[in-house]
């Protein structure tokens, strides 16, 4: 009797601990989210008090206000919204074909494929921002360019600049070769047998089956685009209109430079937050089973 109270009180303890462990780990998660919003909503005053105030007194809902009537936040907004959604169904596309074929089919070079897309992966795309830069300029035939890529401005001053660079994930790639791993082979050749041809079987027998994979990549691509900023920015230089939420924040940075403004940036940065916390809530249940599904190995 002694043995199994003694376990029992063990097993309490640890229990006590991990949730303890748990519930500190999440409150250093979301402090900043909370000191953000509360920063939102202080009075110049309140920032400027020593010690620090981090209850707002008189809460400044306005600022949110002040974010869609004294900056051009909805046209940043929808710019955001469409270069974040198209590349992001374009990821999901072109990994999913791509890692479907690594995985599934057998070919000359295969192998060398994949080991080009694992060693691309090493290389941080600041690296290929020039040579971009000039193709998506010199395009031929684009944007008022002549045959050999003259007289026009080619993908430049378009969603497509800001787009096309972010077609292809090297690291979407993989990800998707190694849920597509753990689909039996057998089930391919039933499909086959039956008559399915190769984007049936791609599309309605193959991709249900990895829709966690798709919902982790959806999510990794969704928040590293929206807040994009280096080339967005640099595309956008000569196209104002076209700035993303992220980019025209960080520009209106050195616009902001009152402590009585800060509230305000603190405000135009949470309404840019919400959209990716909204976007992961809605995939979190897929995004978890992706985590574990795809450590299948291949």
């Amino acid at each position: 009797m002694a043995i199994v109270t003694s376990r029992s009180k063990t097993a309490l303890l640890w229990t006590v601990v991990k949730y303890g462990l748990l519930v500190i780990g999440a409150i250093i998660m979301v402090a900043p989210f909370i000191d953000m919003f509360l920063g939102a909503l202080r009075t110049p005053a309140e920032r400027l008090a020593r010690p620090p105030i981090y209850w707002p007194r008189d809460p400044q809902w306005i600022n949110f206000k002040r974010v869609f009537t004294e900056m051009p936040t909805l046209v940043w907004l929808r710019n955001s919204v469409i270069v974040t959604l198209a590349v992001t169904a374009l990821q999901i596309l072109t990994s999913s074909m791509a890692g479907y074929a690594l995985a599934k089919y057998r070919f000359a070079g295969a192998n060398m494929m994949f080991r080009t897309v694992l060693g691309a992966q090493m290389f941080p795309f600041f690296l290929f921002i020039i040579p971009i830069f000039f193709i998506l300029r010199y395009f031929p035939l684009i944007g008022g360019n002549d045959l050999l890529g003259q007289g026009g401005m080619g993908f430049l001053n378009s969603y497509s600049a800001i787009i096309l660079p972010f077609a292809v994930s090297w690291y979407g790639i993989f990800l998707m070769r190694q849920f597509f791993m753990g689909v039996p082979d057998e089930l391919l050749d039933a499909a086959r047998l039956d008559g399915a041809g190769e984007f049936r079987i791609f599309f309605v027998i193959v991709l249900p089956l990895v829709l966690p994979g798709l919902a982790t990549l959806a999510i990794f691509v969704f928040v590293y685009q929206w807040n994009e900023v280096i080339w967005t920015m640099t595309i956008t230089r000569t196209a104002p209109d076209l700035q993303t939420l992220p980019v025209g924040i960080f520009l209106l940075r050195g616009a902001f430079t009152e402590e009585a403004t800060q509230s305000l940036q603190q405000a135009a940065v949470a309404v840019s937050v919400l959209p990716v916390m909204l976007t992961f809530l809605l995939l979190q249940r897929y995004y978890v089973r992706g985590l574990t599904a795809g450590s299948v190995k291949g």
